[in-house]
């Protein structure tokens, strides 16, 4: 019995902390993508990740996957920094790339027609 409440905090405590970074994605995603929208190919892919990590019907372990990455691309710390021309989008790319590759099918119903 123990056992299972303990389980229970452990994924409540997971889910408010996916909520809590959500929340964060929400408040600066629009803005970079408002900054850099234009310089950038995969924009309709953040956005398509972005609906499905505010999906309610998406299991909050896969959103945490979307989460780290869109938090990866807001971020003002990358790998390459986001000043560099063209080159210093490369490792957003290849992170919303992998999540989107890991995540497949999944995604097509969240993209704009």
């Amino acid at each position: 019995m123990n056992y299972e409440l303990d389980e229970f905090e452990e994924k409540y405590d997971s889910l408010e902390k996916v909520e809590d970074a959500e929340n964060k994605v929400e408040e600066r995603l629009w803005d970079k993508l408002e900054r850099v929208g234009k310089k950038i190919n995969f924009a309709k892919d953040v956005k398509a990740l972005y609906k499905y990590m505010r999906d309610k019907y998406v299991p909050w372990y896969r959103k945490s996957i979307v989460v780290g990455a869109l938090i990866y691309f807001i971020s003002p710390i990358d790998t390459i920094p986001d000043l560099a021309p063209l080159v210093g989008y490369l490792d957003d790319l290849g992170v919303i790339t992998a999540v989107m590759k890991f995540l497949g099918s999944e995604l097509i119903p969240y993209y704009d027609n």
